[in-house]
């Protein structure tokens, strides 16, 4: 069994739980999306302390859009310099990638419900995550591959801002590509168990 089947903690061992994975995904962020510089933008809501990190104890996809929901109005009533963005980390649901991938329509769907399109955008990020028509196997694959599934809430505003800042921001998927092509398989391997030692030792 491994981590991602293990049975979804209770009580204090829950809470011990959620604490793992918050650090786990913010190590994740620290030493992968910006340290390998994934996303251009990503180190000044981190280190201001504006990025949100949140892990739902939603067992089913209907107990996870709820709370989708919850977080959603919460970022747009929230000013940005409080919170920027915000990471919604659920360990116990949509293990599978592909059950995820169906599930951002539904995602998707509550934007439009809420009235929020184009005004927050959803990014999609998952320990399985594969593109469309790469082999399970390609390292590139990695650039979108979190700890856990997790729902990445983004203000389309500061991601305008943020790319008309940029002097190229078409280059950035393919420079990503680049990156995890010469830190290889295993080189990622080893990314991946820093965090988890990180973690544990946070």
């Amino acid at each position: 069994m491994n981590r991602r089947d293990r049975p979804p903690g209770r009580g204090a061992a829950g809470v011990v739980a959620n604490a793992l994975a918050v650090r786990e995904t913010r190590a994740w962020v620290e030493r992968a999306v910006i340290g390998l510089q994934l996303c251009p933008f990503a180190r000044a809501p981190q280190v201001r302390g504006q990025v949100r990190y949140v892990v739902s104890a939603a067992r089913d996809p209907e107990a996870l859009l709820a709370g989708l929901v919850d977080e959603l109005n919460l970022l747009v009533a929230e000013p940005a310099e409080r919170i920027e963005t915000t990471l919604l980390v659920h360990p116990h649901v949509l293990i599978d990638f592909a059950e995820y991938n169906q599930f951002l329509s539904v995602a998707e769907g509550a934007l439009a419900a809420l009235g929020l399109e184009g005004v927050i955008q959803i990014a999609s990020f998952h320990p399985d995550y594969r593109f469309a028509g790469s082999a399970p196997g390609d390292v590139a694959n990695a650039t979108n591959r979190s700890p856990y599934p997790t729902l990445h809430l983004l203000r389309e505003a500061s991601i305008e801002r943020a790319l008309a800042s940029f002097d190229a921001p078409e280059t950035i998927f393919a420079a990503n590509i680049r990156a995890m092509e010469r830190l290889g398989a295993e080189g990622w391997a080893a990314l991946q168990q820093q965090c988890r030692e990180d973690a544990l030792s946070g």
